[in-house]
């Protein structure tokens, strides 16, 4: 049960309110208001879920995602960025590639923020409770470590990819609409948001990572989703 989160912002006043908001919401939450500090209560706290502004001096937001990623131990704790600044959908997508697991725009509401955490919680327990390997075709998936390997050899898939693989292969045989994929791997509401180039720029990197014998096997039916067969 995801229960610890890490709060990081240069901005004490966001931060203190926010923290007593999800403590009121039952969190035990911990606080940091650069990136290093961030980085030494994560080796103490072992927070499941961080929360951390884009913006900040020294070592920011996205290379706090990357520092994650790259740790052992940690690379598997979700993240959520906040940023203060209109994000474009390249913004995103260079964060999705550092580790990010989903945006929050400022000012935002406490209600909007509660949302996303429970959201990206939902994805990564949905993932925990798949505790079995998958094996198909040489390549070996393991949902609680979210590892994937290909005839032995590690294939470094971003966070993003790793979900859309685990949504594809776990989904065998069935095409999946563009709506349903960006809203059960990026969260999103497919009511507001439906760009089909989010999902298909990935779904073009996760063909490459797999190679020609297994990438082939990620079909799309043009206008309606993608199926893995």
């Amino acid at each position: 049960m995801f229960k610890k989160i890490l709060l990081v912002d240069d901005d004490k006043l966001v931060l203190n309110s926010t923290r007593r908001y999800l403590e009121g919401q039952g969190f035990n939450v911990a606080a940091a208001d650069n990136g290093s500090e961030a980085v030494a209560l994560i080796k103490d706290f072992g927070p499941d879920l961080v929360v951390t502004d884009v913006e900040m001096k020294g070592l920011d937001g996205f290379a706090l995602c990357k520092a994650l990623k790259e740790t052992e131990g940690f690379s598997g704790i979700p993240v959520i960025i906040v940023s203060g600044r209109k994000v474009s959908e390249e913004d995103i997508l260079a964060g999705y590639n550092k580790g990010a697991d989903d945006y929050v725009l400022k000012p935002f509401s406490f209600p909007v923020l509660l949302a996303k955490i429970k959201a990206v919680m939902k994805r990564y327990e949905g993932a925990e409770d798949k505790a079995g390997k998958i094996t198909k075709l040489g390549l070996v998936i393991d949902p609680a470590g979210r590892t994937a390997t290909l005839k032995g050899a590690v294939v470094n898939l971003t966070r993003k990819e790793f979900d859309l693989l685990m949504a594809l292969i776990t989904e065998e045989g069935r095409l999946l609409s563009i709506s349903y994929l960006l809203e059960t791997v990026w969260g999103y509401d497919p009511a507001s948001y439906n760009d089909p180039h989010t999902v298909g720029v990935h779904v073009s990197s996760l063909r490459k990572k797999l190679g020609p014998g297994i990438g082939a096997r990620i079909t799309s039916v043009t206008g309606h989703g993608y199926k893995f067969e």
